[in-house]
């Protein structure tokens, strides 16, 4: 038996990416001529609430044997929350932690199978050397754009060019295949070079090119001026860039069998074709009561259907980082303007927490997507021709409104004021614009014919599924 083993960290989003790389290997490798080959997944826990993944997993469980998740146990002493500043510390170390429970399977799995390839997330990387040093070839799985990996790889340079923190520069980046970048619109945890975080960053930006190779969840013709500075070896300056296999759109498949879905779909069913804007920003995007009030207000100004995803407020500013909030439902009375339930009946739809977004895209009624600019959300829009909204709120995502709005031209960018806050009359603007005008309906065009190009991409002998045998050819060598 041949098996390859992924690990992604431990968020939904990334989960699912990683589960939809492994039913693709599956499939590609579904030939009567092949070994039997099962892919394992290793899970990890931290003590934080990033939602539940146990119904996930159990479904994937039952329809997809060979798919076998092997759940880590937790480092010990356990670590405490409230002794880290962000989310993102917390789960770096409690991987770095569990990095000898990774050892341990691996060797378990050693035992009755032949593993072909160890495929790691970015976040994952104190595995690396686990993987080396078992002789298994290891791979990264980089779930966001293609141009993000190039910043990645192009950040020691950046790092060696300033002694100043990127969010006190003030100035346009520049690196190989990408547009201009603002200082301040970095990725999150890179801005301040004061923190333990944005060491932690530049130590994978280091250690990704000693991989066998990376798998990228985009395309080819999506990104090419980043793919074609990747391809050159440009981007890492101090050694060479390891084989890279572009294999996406990776995204969630059309799954409609959650029982908080069906209200939703079903108003959609009622709305005309096209004319329904989609907010939506992610797993961890929280707005404050008043951003919700400004978007509500907006929404309403506009005059456009909306289908809306509304959840609980941050409790305190640190709370995206370090929260157990998120299975609150959210008090819609209170949180939105008076009445406003009521007035927009007719025209649109709130859904407390979360709606099958992939589900919601597809669906004939919706003609924009006002999104947090999430890699994934940004892929299952193209794959549904849905023109943008670039909301960004935390991680990459300003970085990627960068790329979506300048480059892609997928886009058009929702602007903040100074203090942080988007106005009303700025929410109305955008929602207008992206559904009745001539740069929405540029934006809506240039859409569609990357949904055709994502389409040719994954089709039989399209370019990501030749890259995935590429890879997987790769790893058995």
């Amino acid at each position: 038996m041949e098996a390859i083993v992924l690990y992604p960290p431990p968020n939904m989003g990334h989960l699912i990416s990683m589960v939809e790389l492994a039913q693709l290997i599956l499939i590609h490798h579904h030939h009567p001529s092949n070994s039997p080959l099962s892919v394992h997944i290793l899970i990890t826990s931290p003590p934080i609430n990033l939602g539940s993944a146990s119904t996930y997993i159990a479904s994937v469980s039952a329809t997809t044997p060979s798919i076998i998740f092997h759940h880590l146990p937790d480092p010990s002493p356990p670590l405490h929350p409230a002794s880290f500043p962000s989310m993102e510390a917390l789960v770096l170390e409690h991987i770095n932690l569990t990095t000898p429970q990774v050892q341990t399977t691996l060797l378990s799995i050693s035992l009755f199978s032949s593993i072909r390839a160890f495929v790691i997330d970015s976040f994952c990387t104190p595995a690396l050397e686990v993987g080396t040093s078992l002789h298994i070839p290891t791979y990264y799985f980089f779930s966001s754009s293609a141009s993000c990996l190039a910043l990645l790889l192009y950040f020691p340079t950046l790092h060696k060019n300033t002694t100043k923190s990127f969010k006190d520069l003030n100035t346009h980046l520049h690196a190989p295949g990408l547009p201009p970048i603002p200082s301040s619109h970095m990725p999150e945890p890179t801005l301040d070079r004061t923190k333990e975080l944005y060491y932690s960053i530049l130590n994978f930006a280091t250690r990704v090119p000693k991989s066998a190779g990376i798998i990228v969840n985009t395309f080819n013709s999506l990104e090419p001026n980043a793919l074609k500075a990747l391809s050159d070896g440009i981007c890492v300056q101090d050694g060479h860039t390891p084989p890279i296999f572009c294999v996406g759109p990776v995204i969630k498949s059309n799954d409609q069998s959650a029982g908080g879905q069906v209200e939703c779909l079903k108003w959609l069913d009622s709305q005309p074709r096209g004319k329904v804007v989609f907010l939506s920003f992610g797993s961890l995007g929280t707005f404050s009561k008043e951003q919700l009030k400004e978007i509500a207000v907006g929404l309403e100004k506009s005059g456009q259907r909306f289908l809306w995803v509304v959840r609980s407020p941050p409790m305190k500013e640190q709370s995206r980082k370090l929260s157990s909030q998120y299975d609150e439902d959210p008090d819609l009375d209170s949180l939105l303007p008076e009445s406003f339930l009521d007035r927009t009946r007719e025209k649109g739809l709130v859904v407390k927490q979360w709606a099958p977004q992939v589900a919601v895209l597809s669906h004939d009624a919706v003609g924009s997507f006002i999104t947090h600019c999430g890699w994934n959300s940004m892929l299952e829009a193209v794959c549904a021709g849905i023109p943008m909204v670039a909301w960004p709120l935390y991680a990459e995502q300003r970085f990627n409104k960068t790329l979506l709005v300048e480059q892609l031209k997928l886009a058009l960018p929702m602007n903040e004021s100074e203090g942080g806050l988007v106005s009303a009359a700025e929410v109305e603007r955008r929602v207008r614009e992206i559904m009745d005008s001539e740069d929405g309906n540029s934006v809506r065009e240039q859409v569609l014919a990357k949904r055709q190009e994502a389409m040719a991409a994954t089709s039989e002998h399209g370019s990501s599924r030749v890259a995935l045998a590429k890879f997987v050819e790769s790893a058995k060598r």
